[in-house]
């Protein structure tokens, strides 16, 4: 009998998926260290200009990997609509940062933070248990409530 490792039974292209996501999650939590020195140091509002860009890029980079991903290795859309909707909520900070809005940017910015957090926890559909072989069908819906073969029809 062998064992499988967890790598081996992540979806393939999971690993850049993580990394992506793990970037983005990296550059939102030092987004918030440097909104932090906006006030004490000369510096801060460049640096945050800056990360604002790089943060940005690193969403479109997780959204990229996921659609290639999912178009490569007919995964789940789920990652891609994750991405998307990290895409739009970067959108509306950048716009609402540029816009000196803070009651609306720092909430925001918390909230992206946190579901990046889930997303990189593996709440995105790539945990080795969601795993289904290329090629393989879905079981019927019986037979994936009662764990027997069923015909569908009862």
């Amino acid at each position: 009998m062998t064992t499988r490792t967890a790598a081996a039974n992540e979806r393939p292209g999971a690993t850049f998926l993580r990394i992506a996501i793990a970037l983005q999650t990296l550059t939102i939590f030092l987004q918030a260290i440097s909104a932090g020195l906006l006030p004490d140091t000369s510096f801060g509002a460049q640096l945050h200009d800056a990360g604002a860009r790089v943060t940005y890029g690193t969403t479109m980079l997780y959204l990229l990997v996921a659609v290639l991903v999912w178009r490569r290795h007919d995964g789940s859309p789920r990652p891609v609509l994750y991405a998307s909707g990290f895409l739009a909520l970067a959108t509306v900070q950048v716009l609402v940062g540029i816009a000196h809005v803070p009651s609306v940017h720092l909430p925001l910015g918390v909230l992206m933070f946190g579901l990046s957090l889930l997303v990189l926890a593996g709440n995105d559909g790539t945990r080795p248990g969601d795993h289904r072989p290329a090629g393989a069908a879905a079981r019927p819906v019986t037979q994936r409530l009662t764990g027997r073969p069923g015909s569908g029809e009862e």
